[in-house]
């Protein structure tokens, strides 16, 4: 049973686009469009929720009853309804660059999720040369394997590094993690021996925290950047993936620099909040293919 629905009130209001695109865009792996309910349904943490956009235009939302845990200020929190996305978008240096203009107006209401940091790492460790819909299953496989339900023979949440620790790399490897199974079982191991670690990380600032998260194998600068820009809400971290590549080259012109000359122009060029104009860039660049 879920409660009935109830309003939200985002002080940047979402228009059907941007819900789609915050949700379903590469930021969070783990929301799904139900048709037949014709609403959103997503887990984090020990959440569970569905959110819809009333014909009003009203951004609504349901969770399980009796479980209450997930209330509106979860949602308030998670979603970061009490930010000013118009304003820290107007503050973004789009009348200096054409082509960011070209990319925030393709993209009215679209913001930043505020994840879990544990979860955004360990689907990001996922990501590695795979597309949404291929990550979107690894993550369903790890939380059903080795993740608490959170309903009844329902979803269930991603597994908690200590619980990933538990497993061996051969049982995350028949999970699909393929070669992501080795680095993704080590950093596990290393994260149950030093409780506290990602805490810890999470509260340095961007450029120690990456330094630290660039210590765990397999986390490179995108996988890093990533996690500390959609888990750990450092806005400065600037992940260049290969749409991003793709938007340096094409839109800027940037042909044969390096990955970390290409991450300190992105900081530069686009400022503190590099990572919400880098969603623009990218969002708009995957809408052209």
């Amino acid at each position: 049973m879920w409660t009935q629905w109830e309003p939200l009130r985002p002080q940047t209001p979402f228009t059907a686009f941007a819900l789609r695109e915050t949700l379903d865009g590469g930021q969070a792996f783990r929301w799904a469009y139900l048709e037949s309910e014709n609403c959103w349904q997503g887990t984090w943490s020990n959440h569970l929720a569905q959110l819809r956009l009333a014909p009003d235009q009203t951004l609504q939302y349901r969770a399980p009853s009796p479980n209450q845990s997930t209330d509106a200020q979860a949602l308030q929190d998670y979603l970061l309804l009490d930010f000013d996305w118009a304003a820290r978008t107007d503050q973004l240096p789009w009348r200096s660059d054409s082509h960011l203009k070209i990319a925030i107006d393709a993209f009215p209401g679209l913001r930043l999720l505020n994840q879990p940091f544990a979860e955004a790492l360990l689907c990001f460790m996922c990501s590695a040369t795979k597309q949404i819909p291929q990550i979107k299953i690894m993550c369903d496989n790890l939380a059903n394997s080795l993740g608490d339900e959170l309903l009844p023979g329902g979803p269930h949440a991603l597994p908690s590094w200590n619980q990933i620790a538990q497993a061996s790399e051969d049982a995350l490897r028949k999970l699909g993690l393929g070669f992501r199974a080795k680095n993704i079982k080590k950093t596990a191991d290393l994260i149950a021996q030093k409780p506290g670690t990602l805490d810890a990380i999470e509260s340095l600032p961007y450029d120690d925290a990456q330094a630290h998260l660039l210590e765990f194998p397999g986390v490179g600068s995108k996988i890093a950047d990533c996690a500390l820009l959609f888990g750990a809400r450092k806005y400065e971290a600037f992940p260049v993936d290969t749409w991003i590549l793709k938007v340096l080259e094409k839109r800027y012109g940037l042909h044969g620099w390096s990955k970390p000359q290409l991450e300190q122009f992105g900081r530069v060029h686009l400022g503190p909040h590099a990572g919400f104009a880098q969603q623009f860039l990218f969002a708009h660049e995957r809408a052209l293919r």
